[in-house]
C-alpha cells in the first residue's frame, strides 16, 4: 500500500502529532508498505536522516507567539508528492493548516483520505483567544466531513465529533513504547540529584503552553516532603518557574533520558484539560508511575480512577494537590496503582494499533471499490 501523510508536525519536533506520525510512518515501512510524509520545514531545516520514509518539506513560518510551532506555506510539492508517490490512501495527521491542503489535492486527485483528529482546536481557540470556539468547529467539521473516515483518539473525542456534526468517525488509540518506557529503569542517582533530601518525585512532561495549566501544581509545590519534576518546554515557561517554587525545571528530554525520567517518578500528575488522548499519561502507565489527571478527554479512557491513579475535577488545584497528597501518603497504594498501570497498557503497542490503522486503510479501500462497482 502507498500512502502519503500529512502532517502538521513531524520529529524534530516533539508532540503528540508528530511522534504519532512517526510512528504511523514507521510500522508501514516495517509491515512492507511505502510511506511518504509530507510536513513543514523546520526552522534550521534540520537533515530528517533518522525518518523511516522519505519526508517532503514544504516552507513554514513559526506561530507568532509560540515560535515552536511551525505553520505551513503553499506549495505545489503537496500535490506533486501525491501525484508522484502514486498513493493509494492519504493518512492526514490532525489536519488544519497543510491537512486541508492535503485534503483538498486528495479530492482533486480522486483519492481516499484518512482524517486523524488529534488536536481540541476548539479548547486552545477558548484558552487563547476566549472566543472562536464555534470557527474552530466549523472549519474542523469542513475537513473531516470531506474525508472518507475519521479516526478518533479517545471515546471523549469520538462524541465531541459526532456531536458537532462530523460523520463517520471511528475510535483509533494511540501506542505506547513498552520496551523503552518500563519500571526497570528507575535511577536513584537521578533520584538523589533532583531530591537530595528524600523527597517524593512528582513529575509533570509536556509542553509550557497556557492550555496545559501547569500553574495548577503550585499546590503540590506547597506540600511538605514534595518535589515537582517539570520537562517540556514552551512559552509559559518563565512564568511557571515564578508560580511553581522549588520546583524542578529540565527542558525538553527525550529517548531513553525521558524514559529514565519517567521511571524514576514516584507520581506523574497531568493537568491540561483539553487532551484529546494524552501519551504522557500512558507513558507514565508503561513506566509503572500512578497518574493523576483530569476527568477530561483522553485520560478518561486511560486511568482506571482508583486503580491505576486518580481522576480530578478538570481545573481543580485543590483537588490535584489532594489527590497528589494522598498517593504521597500511601506508598503501597502507589506501588499497586503503579503494577495495575503497567499491565493496562502492555497490550497496546505500537505494532497493535499500526496494524488498526492499515484495517482501517483496508475498509476505506475497499469501501471506494464497492462504491465505483455500484
Amino acid at each position: 500500500m502507498r500512502v502519503v501523510i500529512v502532517t502538521e508536525s513531524f520529529p524534530p519536533d516533539v508532540n503528540g502529532v508528530a511522534h504519532c506520525a512517526f510512528q504511523t510512518a514507521l510500522h508501514l515501512a516495517e509491515r512492507g508498505h511505502s510511506p511518504v510524509v509530507i510536513a513543514p520545514a523546520t526552522a534550521d531545516d534540520a537533515p530528517d536522516d533518522q525518518a523511516p520514509c522519505p519526508v517532503v518539506r514544504v516552507p513554514s513560518l513559526p506561530l507568532p507567539g509560540y515560535p515552536q510551532v511551525r505553520v505551513a506555506l503553499p506549495s505545489r510539492r503537496l500535490a506533486a508528492t501525491l501525484a508522484e508517490h502514486r498513493a493509494d490512501v492519504v493518512h492526514l495527521a490532525g489536519p488544519f493548516v497543510l491537512g486541508v491542503r492535503g485534503m483538498a489535492a486528495a479530492a482533486r486527485l480522486g483519492l481516499p483520505a484518512v482524517a486523524v483528529y488529534q488536536t481540541d482546536l476548539a479548547g486552545y481557540a477558548r484558552t487563547y483567544l476566549g472566543a472562536g470556539e464555534a470557527t474552530a468547529w466549523r472549519r474542523l467539521r469542513s475537513v473531516h466531513t470531506a474525508a472518507d473516515i475519521t479516526l478518533a483518539p479517545s471515546s471523549a473525542a469520538l462524541r465531541d465529533l459526532e456531536a458537532h456534526g462530523v460523520p463517520r468517525v471511528k475510535l483509533w488509540p494511540r501506542g505506547v513504547d513498552t520496551a523503552r518506557f518500563r519500571p526497570g529503569l528507575r535511577d536513584e542517582a537521578l533520584r538523589r540529584a533532583l531530591a537530595p533530601n528524600g523527597e517524593l518525585l512528582v513529575g509533570y512532561v509536556g509542553r509550557l503552553a497556557p492550555e496545559k495549566q501547569v500553574e495548577l501544581l503550585a499546590g503540590v509545590c506547597a506540600l511538605p516532603g514534595v518535589r515537582v519534576v517539570v520537562v517540556g518546554d514552551g512559552p509559559s515557561r518563565l512564568g511557571l518557574e515564578q508560580a511553581l517554587p522549588g520546583a524542578v525545571f529540565l527542558g525538553r528530554r527525550t529517548g531513553d533520558d525521558l524514559a529514565r525520567l519517567f521511571a524514576s517518578l514516584d507520581v506523574f500528575a497531568h493537568t491540561g484539560p483539553f487532551e484529546t488522548f494524552c501519551q504522557t499519561v500512558q507513558e507514565a502507565m508503561a513506566s509503572g508511575v500512578p497518574v493523576v489527571a483530569p476527568a477530561a478527554g483522553g485520560p478518561l479512557d486511560l486511568v482506571a480512577h482508583g486503580r491505576t491513579g486518580l481522576l480530578v475535577p478538570p481545573g481543580d488545584a485543590d483537588a490535584v494537590r489532594d489527590a497528589v497528597g494522598t498517593l504521597a501518603a500511601e506508598p503501597a497504594l502507589r506501588a499497586a496503582y503503579g503494577a495495575a498501570g503497567r499491565a493496562t497498557v502492555e497490550g497496546r503497542t505500537w505494532a497493535a494499533v499500526g496494524d488498526q490503522l492499515i484495517g482501517h486503510y483496508a475498509d476505506v479501500l475497499a469501501g471506494r471499490r464497492t462504491a465505483v462497482a455500484a
